[in-house]
């Protein structure tokens, strides 16, 4: 079909209607990007040089080592020796009283390592868990030598 067949012999398409939908998508157009450009200017200060953080401080790591002869050293040290049979480590029970308030005065974890010797008595492993829970230590840990 021919635009003579739908429009006539005489008739001409009407383009004024066309026109103006343009004009408005125009018009439209301008005035959206416009806001757009102004939304994008957020006005956000962005930061000049600062000084580096200070890096954060490790915990306080202490190793508590049972000897095959049921032997405890904290940190190196004689803590009870093998023959002082089934009794409470209170001696540890107090040392880690103490390390653990000065850890918490400086703001770092205490952690406990637990080394203890594969021949080693197991009651005494017992024993220093007791130690480190009366002391409220939360973080203890089990190692090898």
């Amino acid at each position: 079909m021919q635009a003579k067949d739908i429009l006539g012999e005489g008739e001409k398409a009407n383009l004024t209607p066309m026109i103006d939908v343009v004009f408005l998508l125009l018009i439209f157009f301008m005035v959206t990007t416009s806001l757009i450009k102004e939304e994008a200017d957020l006005g956000i200060q962005l930061p000049t040089n600062t000084p580096a953080k200070a890096p954060d401080e490790l915990p306080s790591k202490h190793i508590v080592e049972i000897a095959p002869d049921g032997s405890v050293l904290l940190n190196g040290g004689l803590i009870a020796s093998g023959d002082d049979g089934l009794i409470v480590l209170q001696g540890l029970v107090n040392t880690l009283t103490r390390l653990k308030a000065s850890s918490d005065r400086m703001g770092a974890k205490t952690i406990i390592v637990i080394q203890a010797d594969p021949i080693s008595p197991h009651y005494r492993a017992v024993q220093v868990l007791d130690a480190c829970a009366a002391a409220e230590l939360k973080y203890v840990s089990f190692s090898s030598l």
